[in-house]
């Protein structure tokens, strides 16, 4: 709707976490048994065609068939909608920031990485629920504390005056807060997938059901 007119722009705050197909990895218990025929499914189904898979194999030449799977699930469904959502509503009018939570779980070793979802927690400070102890663990660290600290004020801000506390994100200055326990605002962290969805939109998924 943005991308084609239909709807102006407004103060947006979107974001996502840096490893988000790594949740359902884990939950699926397959992280650590990908296999090339995996990645090169994977890589089929969702990179953009038609020179996407051999586009991502050149942009991350020394990834695992795992890290591979990981990254264009990532991408495909949950990272590049984010970044071209905040894109297209900034062409249509509208003030975008956006950010990626790098803060990794702590809970499990560090499986998890910084998966889908570990955002929510954070945001609503409720890092004792089931779903915090779960990422992080029943005594979170400080830097879990501080992090969802920044994230909650930087939530209220952007309700209360739409300004999260880091510069808008535009096409020549494409600013990004990156909340880890050093959070840093620089370019969009990850802009080698970003090159290569450039031009190319995610495709929605057909929920009409054909039975």
């Amino acid at each position: 709707a943005l991308a084609g007119g239909r709807t102006a722009g407004i103060d947006l705050l979107a974001g996502h976490t840096r490893d988000e197909f790594r949740l359902f990895s884990v939950m699926m218990g397959r992280r650590g048994s990908y296999t090339e025929d995996d990645a090169r499914t994977a890589l089929d189904l969702f990179a953009p065609t038609p020179d996407g898979a051999a586009a991502y194999r050149a942009a991350y030449p020394r990834a695992t068939p795992e890290e591979l799977l990981e990254v264009v699930y990532s991408d495909a469904l949950f990272r590049m909608p984010s970044l071209h959502l905040a894109q297209a509503n900034q062409a249509a009018g509208g003030t975008s920031y956006l950010f990626e939570m790098s803060l990794a779980a702590t809970a499990s070793g560090g499986i998890l990485g910084a998966c889908h979802s570990l955002d929510v927690p954070l945001a609503f400070g409720t890092l004792d629920s089931p779903a915090g102890r779960q990422l992080f663990g029943d005594r979170p660290t400080p830097e879990v504390t501080a992090a969802s600290r920044e994230l909650r004020q930087a939530w209220v801000r952007f309700a209360t005056t739409c300004d999260p506390g880091w510069p808008a994100h535009r096409p020549v200055r494409d600013l990004t807060r990156v909340l880890d326990i050093e959070s840093t605002t620089g370019p969009y962290p990850e802009a080698a997938s970003r090159q290569i969805w450039e031009g190319h939109a995610p495709t929605p998924f057909d929920l009409v059901s054909t039975a």
